[in-house]
């Protein structure tokens, strides 16, 4: 069975737009969670924070995703949504991490160029 969420290390973290809650979060900070990301699942409750990871691809993925491309200080660089198996960005200057979110998720929390995005 295809799992729902991506579950990466300790439970409980938050994804902070602006310091305001929006939902749950799994970070992949491993090299192996980040190559799989979210690669093999149906759909993702909350989001994904890949480290290390300044640009992503939608080969292999089944659904449309939404990206926020940030810098080291969570300041969003790029929000972008990406359908499945023809979307990428590339990579930006500074970018140093991707958050990935169902697509419609960035515009719902509000994350826009500017934004800035943190692990509760």
């Amino acid at each position: 069975m295809t799992e729902q969420r991506p579950r990466f290390g300790p439970g409980g973290r938050r994804l902070l737009v602006d310091g305001r809650d929006v939902g749950p979060l799994a970070v992949a900070d491993t090299p192996a969670d980040r190559r799989r990301g979210l690669l093999g699942t149906s759909g993702v409750d909350g989001a994904l924070w890949i480290t290390k990871c300044p640009s992503v691809h939608m080969v292999g993925m089944r659904y449309p995703i939404d990206v926020a491309v940030v810098d080291r200080t969570g300041r969003v660089l790029r929000v972008a949504t990406l359908r499945a198996w023809t979307g990428m960005t590339m990579p930006r200057l500074r970018a140093t991490d991707t958050i990935e979110a169902a697509a419609g998720s960035m515009a719902a929390w509000g994350v826009a160029k500017g934004s800035v995005l943190t692990v509760g």
